[in-house]
């Protein structure tokens, strides 16, 4: 092992900040590998370990995840905040247990404040009322009410085809 010296003696400040850099480091890796970040509203893509069976999430208002053909399966973000997600084999041995970290948007977005009341905006490119947890009530219910209504026409005038 190689020892570190400054004028003929160990610089022990340096020694024990290269020590915690060796010890934590692999600790926060293993951490971060373990993290699965997902956005509100959005979908990720993550592959099962081989001989899953079942897969458990601990909070689904927090996210949902279903599972697709060849091992794969797809988390969405439900809610702000953390689960987990916890993958058994058909024995009911724990394969892996990843944390979920469901986060706000990244797009552009107006976040209006009227006294205690807030609404957001999504501004991509133009801004457009954007339902979001954590807004006004009134204006998350009139917005979700006028999305909805556009969702229903449209497939409405699909089916007519």
């Amino acid at each position: 092992m190689s020892h570190l010296y400054v004028r003929g003696r160990a610089a022990p400040w340096l020694v024990a900040a290269l020590c915690m850099v060796v010890v934590l480091a692999p600790a926060r890796a293993a951490r971060a590998a373990q993290s699965i970040a997902v956005q509100l509203d959005r979908a990720r893509l993550i592959k099962l370990p081989e001989r899953a069976a079942t897969v458990v999430i601990g909070d689904p208002l927090i996210a949902d995840l279903s599972i697709q053909p060849g091992g794969l399966a797809v988390i969405t973000g439900k809610g702000y905040g953390a689960t987990n997600v916890i993958v058994l084999d058909s024995a009911g041995a724990v394969l892996t247990e990843q944390t979920i970290e469901v986060k706000g948007p990244s797009d552009p977005i107006v976040v209006v404040y009227r006294g205690v009341t807030r609404e957001t905006y999504s501004c991509a490119p133009e801004c457009q009322p954007r339902i979001t947890l954590g807004d006004d009530k009134d204006y998350f219910d009139k917005t979700l009410a006028q999305s909805t209504s556009r969702n229903n026409q449209a497939m409405a005038a699909g089916g007519k085809q």
